[in-house]
């Protein structure tokens, strides 16, 4: 039996409420947005997050992407797609014509191409630059010490609309000490949008200024091993 997906989002939603309410931060012009990260999940749980009124998802291929949400697009024209998973060069111009946001941006060969295909699409998405917070060489973002200058190369000389940055912290560290940096990252760089936490962490990151967070597995629950 499937879990009820929109009695999870209702929870997730008063979590996120609550931090805000508890650190003080209902000055905020906005509450942080939930992505729904829908990556494998099985059509029959998309379908029910969408009855549910959720309308933001974050996906990491862009094939999967494609095929799950180009049909979709007709029906829900109020989606907001998130692209949150490594982008491959050649698979740019796809990602541009599907989605809203790139939270990905982490090299200069990726940022020039991007650039270019926005604007010969004539799309010119808001992006976030991924950073390595954990300085981890399997995982992609930018390094720590290069941030400022690459922000300032996509800004600059790519025409980027770079509007905050996003991570991943490693699995066997404390989250706060990244998110911590993320933001100063963001405050000396005057970018507003901070997107990190996900099922395990969003409410220590929104106490850290998250303004988005990516949640899987709280909403649609595990997902099932394949043998």
């Amino acid at each position: 039996m499937l879990q009820s997906i929109s009695k999870n989002i209702i929870s997730v939603e008063n979590r996120i409420k609550n931090v805000v309410t508890q650190n003080g931060m209902l000055h905020r012009v906005s509450y942080p947005k939930l992505i729904a990260v829908s990556k494998k999940q099985p059509e029959e749980k998309i379908d029910e997050c969408l009855a549910s009124g959720q309308r933001v998802f974050g996906e990491n291929r862009v094939q999967e992407a494609q095929k799950r949400w180009k049909h979709l697009r007709a029906e829900y024209q109020d989606l907001t797609l998130h692209l949150i998973g490594p982008l491959q060069t050649n698979k740019a111009a796809d990602a541009v014509a599907l989605f809203d946001v790139i939270e990905v941006v982490d090299r200069a060969k990726l940022a020039k191409i991007l650039a270019a295909e926005m604007e010969r699409q004539n799309r010119h998405l808001p992006c976030f630059v991924q950073v390595n917070t954990g300085e981890e060489p399997q995982k992609a973002g930018v390094m720590p010490g290069e941030v400022d200058e690459f922000i300032r190369f996509c800004r600059e000389d790519c025409g980027l609309d770079v509007v905050g940055l996003m991570c991943i912290p490693p699995a066997d560290e404390e989250a706060a000490m990244h998110f911590a940096l993320l933001r100063e990252m963001a405050k000396r760089n005057d970018l507003p949008e901070l997107s990190m936490g996900m099922s395990s962490d969003f409410e220590e990151a929104i106490a850290f200024g998250a303004t988005s967070v990516r949640v899987g597995s709280a909403i649609f629950g595990a997902r099932e091993q394949h043998l």
